[in-house]
């Protein structure tokens, strides 16, 4: 029986809550776009070729250009199916990139620098009106499974997140998931910050938004995801089975990463601390100290979560993919070039052949955890998000309706 067309059930029908993070990196969202690609080719191989990621995670949570990735693969076309499969991110990066980031003379760095301190590298026209025009009035209630997307408010100066868990309590944060888009993309001294309104029907209240990268917030929303489930099973959703706070073993999570430089192109001590505010916002072609945010709070949270689930046994519901041997090109988020879009694709399919791993915060480094690849575990998954989808079905009142008139006892 096909269960593609039918929206995953509650948790409270199956054994698992199923989360699926996606972090920043502006164009180096290629490389979890190519890791997405083959997870669903994998459930496509189980469940039939119209299986989507949206029809398998309970939560997905995309911060930046994870976050353009999140809605992408979430919002509803008009047969309310996703309006781009895995395999679309591709090419939408591919075709796109270049004119969000549009190259410039390396010969004309002075004038870079000029731009970089009076004001931010790419005007963001060409991402905005992309964006809304592809994802039109869609509103984050439409989204085909729960998102969460985090931005940064620059006025409150504190985080705002976009989390579908949250509209019934604060009916405010049903904005258009463009605008969420665009918001969460707007990485300072890269895009411009993002302002706009919003006004309840029912009270008249406007609510204005004044909003920068949600890489501010949590570069690496993996926790946040969860945070967001936890606390709709404390306020007693039936949706949720009762979690206690150690029962990280209901939770299966994919956690993947863009990337990040190895450790010949990392900064030093020794060159920081002579610099000034244009070295810590240009050096090594770069900016620093976005780098610097960005990368501290990925990889705090993936350490967090490796130590928590493996002491309490559950360390395989737990897939972190990341790379941490990116060249100098690579490594940048804005190096729009074909000749660079395609070797963060090649970076992704490799990824697929290297072993699990684990960053070690005493080094830095990434190191193997088992015998198992990325490419393996990522099958692994696709088999438990499969089973824990039919278990929810065949137990919910849609599946023993469906049962029943079969003849099914």
């Amino acid at each position: 029986m096909d269960t593609t067309n039918v929206p995953l059930q509650p948790p409270s029908f199956g054994n698992l809550i199923t989360v699926l993070s996606i972090d920043g990196g502006g164009i180096r969202g290629l490389i979890p776009g190519t890791i997405l690609n083959f997870l669903e080719s994998e459930l496509q191989k189980l469940d039939g070729e119209d299986a989507r990621i949206a029809d398998y995670f309970d939560v997905i949570a995309g911060t930046s250009t994870g976050g353009l990735v999140t809605v992408m693969i979430t919002a509803p076309n008009e047969k309310n199916r996703p309006l781009f499969s895995a395999k679309d991110i591709k090419e939408f990066y591919l075709n796109h990139c270049p004119k969000i980031f549009p190259q410039k003379s390396r010969s004309l760095w002075v004038a870079k620098i000029i731009k970089a301190l009076s004001g931010p590298k790419y005007n963001g026209k060409y991402l905005h009106k992309l964006v809304k025009e592809k994802l039109g009035d869609t509103k984050l209630h439409q989204t085909l499974t729960n998102i969460v997307i985090p931005t940064f408010d620059i006025r409150l100066l504190q985080p705002t997140i976009f989390s579908s868990y949250e509209l019934k309590n604060n009916p405010s944060l049903d904005v258009a998931v463009s605008d969420i888009c665009i918001s969460t993309s707007a990485a300072p001294t890269y895009l411009p910050a993002h302002h706009f309104k919003t006004q309840d029907v029912a009270t008249g209240d406007v609510r204005e938004f004044n909003l920068i990268d949600g890489g501010v917030a949590a570069n690496n929303p993996t926790l946040l995801a969860m945070g967001e489930v936890t606390k709709e099973a404390v306020r007693g959703n039936p949706d949720f089975f009762a979690i206690k706070p150690t029962d990280y073993s209901r939770f299966l999570v994919i956690s993947l990463g863009t990337g990040s430089p190895k450790d010949e192109m990392k900064y030093t001590a020794e060159k920081a601390a002579k610099w000034g505010l244009l070295q810590w916002l240009t050096a090594g072609g770069s900016t620093p100290i976005i780098d610097v945010f960005s990368h501290a709070s990925s990889d705090i949270v993936d350490f967090h979560l490796s130590v928590v689930f493996k002491a309490l046994h559950c360390e395989n519901n737990y897939l972190r993919i990341q790379d941490d041997t990116l060249s100098d090109v690579v490594s940048s988020v804005d190096v729009a070039t074909k000749n660079n879009l395609n070797a963060l694709v090649e970076v992704g399919e490799n990824l697929l052949k290297k072993p699990v791993s684990r960053v070690n915060l005493e080094t830095g480094v990434f190191e193997a955890s088992n015998a198992e690849t990325n490419g393996q575990a990522l099958i692994r998954f696709a088999k438990l998000l499969s089973q824990e989808r039919w278990l929810r079905h065949a137990r919910s009142p849609h599946g023993m309706a469906a049962g029943a008139a079969a003849g099914v006892k």
